[in-house]
């Protein structure tokens, strides 16, 4: 693999990264996928395609339903998962999510306008907010709101939050990394987690500090700003627990 090639991967590792962890709803498998993709791609080439795309393929095809995924109403099924996922978290057009999936356009574009429908009629809760500017936060709430869940509370210091957490018992918990002089994110989350197990979703503007893979990172990161329709899928995922890889 030329080394322009390699550079390349070495920059769409946290995309995919992000990508296989909300897939499977944990930090160590998807990071185990990302790995085993990534063995399989530097030894192949990856055609015309992008290597962020052609690592997006590998992944997609090594990871697998389980069975019965996506038989039961209101219930996405697994290439639905991997079409949402693709396109609002990651980015991509509906055409190059089919053909990292291998599907033909028309089918993914019909595959996303199911998917939507089904994603606005399942998947309400209550969301606990912890964002330390009151502008942000506010828009962060109507969204919230506009995806169909009711929001448990707003808290702006780390302090706030575990409190809050603690009170109001949410169903997921969105959470900044960055809480200014009010403290931290992902330590306020630590700290719930201790008398709590509840799915989290964190949001930062820079995902790529959070997609490592050295240290215990969140299995879900949305980046800021997002649509509706980004928190709507991620809160899917989150709440059902990802799809588990075999």
């Amino acid at each position: 693999m030329p080394d322009s090639q390699r550079s390349e991967l070495i920059r769409a590792l946290p995309y995919a990264r992000r990508y296989a962890r909300a897939l499977t709803g944990s930090q160590s498998q998807g990071d185990l996928l990302v790995a085993e993709s990534l063995r399989d791609l530097v030894t192949q080439a990856t055609g015309k395609s992008s290597a962020r795309l052609g690592l997006y393929r590998v992944i997609s095809e090594k990871a697998h339903s389980p069975k019965g995924d996506g038989q039961q109403p209101h219930v996405l099924s697994f290439p639905q998962r991997q079409l949402l996922l693709l396109t609002a978290l990651e980015g991509l057009s509906s055409s190059q999510a089919a053909d990292v999936l291998g599907l033909d356009n028309k089918i993914a574009v019909r595959q996303i306008e199911e998917a939507h429908k089904t994603i606005r009629s399942v998947s309400q809760t209550s969301i606990l907010i912890i964002e330390d500017e009151p502008i942000i936060a506010m828009d962060i709430e109507d969204l919230v709101v506009r995806c169909g869940h009711t929001v448990a509370g707003i808290a702006h210091t780390q302090a706030d939050a575990i409190a809050q957490a603690r009170q109001t018992q949410p169903g997921l918990i969105l959470a900044d990394i960055n809480l200014g002089e009010g403290g931290n994110g992902m330590e306020a989350v630590a700290e719930i987690m201790k008398t709590m197990t509840v799915p989290v979703i964190f949001v930062t503007a820079y995902p790529e500090c959070l997609l490592t893979g050295n240290t215990v990172e969140p299995a879900f990161v949305i980046t800021k700003p997002f649509e509706p329709l980004t928190l709507a899928i991620a809160t899917y995922q989150a709440i059902t627990g990802g799809v588990p890889v075999p």
